[in-house]
């Protein structure tokens, strides 16, 4: 059988969200809480990643983890050059690591999160002055869509406990 290249990725930041918002959504059906991302490189989706931490039984299994796992198996190796990375909530500081380590080009998330956010929020971990990659960073497309989906979430939670 031939290989052949997988479907172009989104021409848009808009559209690559919306496929981020898809995996959020796929991960609240499965009782996670809704954080979806998506990894992209030269034109290509090459990774999706949602929370799994209570399927897998994993705290690391967040959507940005299994993402970039995902888009290191793809690639073949765990240098992710060339990647941006879609997420619906601004990631925490173990997932802004694993994005230095990984050397990503690009992050964009969706919402701010005032909690545990990583990237500016709450600590600056992905462009701190003393680390030797520094990552692009774009926040806000969608964020009302991936915030009223965390809020509806959270709500319905709320209400069956």
């Amino acid at each position: 059988m031939m290989w052949s290249p997988p479907p172009p990725a989104p021409a848009t930041d808009l559209e690559a969200m919306q496929l981020a918002l898809t995996e959020a959504r796929k991960a609240a059906d499965a009782g996670e809480v809704p954080i979806g991302a998506v990894a992209i490189v030269t034109g290509y989706v090459v990774a999706f990643g949602q929370n799994r931490v209570l399927r897998d039984f994993d705290p690391t299994a967040h959507a940005e983890i299994v993402a970039l796992r995902g888009a290191a198996a793809a690639l073949g190796n765990y240098r992710l050059n060339g990647v941006t990375l879609y997420v619906t909530l601004e990631p925490c500081a173990m997932c802004a690591g694993a994005m230095i380590h990984a050397r990503i080009d690009r992050l964009v998330f969706a919402a701010a999160d005032p909690k545990a956010g990583a990237a500016g929020s709450v600590l600056e971990v992905l462009n701190h002055p003393r680390l030797n990659h520094q990552v692009q960073v774009e926040q806000g497309v969608l964020a009302e869509n991936a915030a009223e989906l965390l809020r509806g979430f959270f709500r319905e939670r709320r209400r069956n406990d």
